[in-house]
């Protein structure tokens, strides 16, 4: 932090834990226009104040929760708790923060487009808590102050519960406890207990969040830290990539499927296309169309701007490079499930819409059989065209819709 910056305000904090490690925990407030944000302040410190000593207790570290100036958002429409990365990713580099919570007034979207209360990251460390849901009341009642105990309550259940989910802890972790799928429940007026169990996971993973630190000082550097943080957490990048589904995630893209599509098309019917598709080696197909996912992963990821965080930072911590690495994977499965989308369009093209016998009766094949490997090697070339075309011409609707679908839980 530059000295010019005034030093947050410590919010809560379990100063003495059982062993010598401590988390620290930024917190700010994205508020709506016309809200006032010293109220979503006060709710934030006190829902930290309730759920601090026993999630503390829990985990067995010392944890330090801070204050930073809060954020005016333009409008009051839903929000995709992605599209608080930025701010937070840079808190995280600025302060350092191990991780950061973020309140906000705004409702809030799951990747299924629900309403939820609450989201958590546990690769980004991020967690999202909405005050829309806790202020809903029953048809024909007002809304719940941010003061009424029942939202104070529920609120500060759901801030452990997503804390939890950041430490990998799960819904089938526990039964009844704060690690139970979260409901609000008007009546509860305390923080339901941590079960053993997650209690000494917590306690295992709450011990690795320090995470390691480096000053890169060029392209290179900053690259192999990248890569050592990857190989170091296998398992966390390898966890965020099953959650992500991110082969399908062309299906959730229009735009760059149909850009993928479109031209092929049409290339599909050229002459031309084919005497290339028939005359190549199926080694060098094969390297073609790794060579072309590879290459539009890379486009949509520089040309978008998708590392974390946007600005540049004299320091890198782990996390923050085990999101980037995990983005980048997750856009090259993307780019692959797009490969497969126009291969498997091809082919049908090729199998159905073709008569059977006209390819080979064209003068430019050598042999006058066309076998099926030959069709599935042409179809393969033409969805490489496809995959750069779409990267180029396409792209992505949002540059948070891969954050979205990838690195945030889908549920509370």
């Amino acid at each position: 932090m530059s000295e010019s910056q005034a030093e947050p305000a410590l919010v809560a904090a379990k100063c003495e834990g059982t062993t010598d490690l401590r988390v620290d925990v930024g917190v700010f407030v994205a508020h709506g226009p016309g809200a006032d944000p010293d109220r979503l302040e006060s709710f934030a410190s006190q829902a930290v104040a309730d759920a601090v000593e026993g999630f503390a207790a829990a985990t067995a570290v010392s944890w330090r929760f801070f204050l930073e100036p809060s954020q005016r958002l333009a409008d009051a429409d839903r929000r995709r708790p992605s599209e608080f990365l930025d701010r937070a990713t840079h808190e995280m580099a600025e302060g350092p923060y191990d991780m950061v919570l973020v309140v906000t007034d705004a409702p809030l979207v799951s990747r299924r487009e629900r309403f939820v209360p609450g989201l958590a990251s546990p690769l980004a460390r991020v967690t999202v808590l909405s005050t829309r849901n806790l202020r809903r009341a029953p048809r024909g009642q007002p809304t719940r102050p941010l003061d009424d105990a029942a939202v104070r309550w529920n609120g500060a259940t759901l801030l452990v519960h997503l804390l939890g989910h950041v430490l990998s802890a799960r819904h089938g972790d526990a039964d009844g406890g704060v690690m139970s799928a979260f409901e609000f429940r008007p009546d509860r007026r305390t923080v339901p207990p941590m079960d053993a169990d997650v209690a000494a996971s917590l306690r295992r993973v709450a011990g690795e969040i320090p995470a390691d630190e480096s000053r890169p000082r060029g392209a290179v550097s900053r690259l192999a830290f990248h890569a050592a943080s990857a190989v170091r957490n296998p398992g966390r990048v390898l966890r965020a990539l099953a959650n992500s589904r991110a082969p399908l995630l062309p299906l959730s893209l229009p735009k760059l499927s149909t850009a993928a599509v479109a031209p092929t098309l049409v290339i599909v019917f050229s002459a031309e296309s084919w005497d290339v598709g028939f005359h190549m080696g199926n080694l060098t197909a094969a390297l073609f169309a790794a060579a072309s996912v590879l290459v539009a992963a890379m486009y949509v990821f520089f040309a978008q701007n998708l590392s974390f965080p946007r600005k540049r930072h004299r320091v890198v911590t782990e996390h923050t490079a085990l999101v980037n690495v995990t983005v980048f994977l997750v856009l090259v499965l993307a780019m692959t499930g797009l490969f497969v989308l126009v291969w498997g369009v091809m082919l049908v093209i090729e199998l159905v819409v073709f008569p059977p016998n006209l390819m080979s009766n064209w003068p430019s094949l050598e042999e006058p059989s066309v076998g099926l490997l030959d069709l599935v090697r042409t179809g393969a070339f033409i969805s490489t065209i496809g995959v750069l075309s779409g990267a180029l011409a396409g792209g992505l609707e949002s540059r948070t819709i891969v954050s979205h679908l990838t690195l945030f839980l889908d549920r509370p």
